[in-house]
C-alpha cells in the first residue's frame, strides 16, 4: 500500500513538474492611424474654381 501511494505521489508531482509555465499573455498591438493629404486635393481646388470663373465668362 505505501509504494502504491509513493508511486502515486511521485507520479503527480512529476507530471506538474513538467507540465511548463503559465502561457504569456496576450498584448493587441496598439493602432496607429497615420493623416494623410491627397496630393490631388491641392490643385482640385484651383482648378475647379478656374472652372466657375471661365464659366461665367462664357455666360457674358
Amino acid at each position: 500500500m505505501k509504494k502504491l501511494v509513493l508511486a502515486a505521489a511521485l507520479t503527480a508531482a512529476a507530471s506538474t513538474a513538467f507540465a511548463g509555465s503559465l502561457a504569456d499573455p496576450v498584448i493587441e498591438a496598439p493602432v496607429i492611424v497615420e493623416e494623410s493629404t491627397s496630393s490631388s486635393s491641392g490643385a482640385l481646388v484651383p482648378l475647379l474654381l478656374l472652372v466657375l470663373v471661365a464659366a461665367a465668362v462664357a455666360s457674358d
